[in-house]
């Protein structure tokens, strides 16, 4: 099975962040991910926020080498 997302190398955390960061994915040197989502925003701007940190794992942007190209197509 070659689905990220259904795995559990996928962690989550809850930071405090600045109010512009929604969310932020890091693709690990384990080939494992950490989403890290702002807890300032309320549960329905985090579960978009999570949301979104998925997609970018699905669409496998992080082999990617334009980050403002990326966000621009989502």
């Amino acid at each position: 099975m070659n689905n990220p997302l259904l795995t559990e190398a996928i962690g989550v955390y809850f930071f405090d962040m600045d109010t512009g960061i929604e969310e932020q994915v890091t693709c690990n040197i384990d080939g494992s991910f950490t989403i890290i989502i702002n807890s300032r925003l309320n549960q329905e701007r985090q579960m978009l926020a999570y949301q979104h940190a998925l997609l970018h794992i699905a669409n496998d942007d992080f082999s990617k080498k334009d980050a403002d190209s990326v966000e621009l197509t989502m």
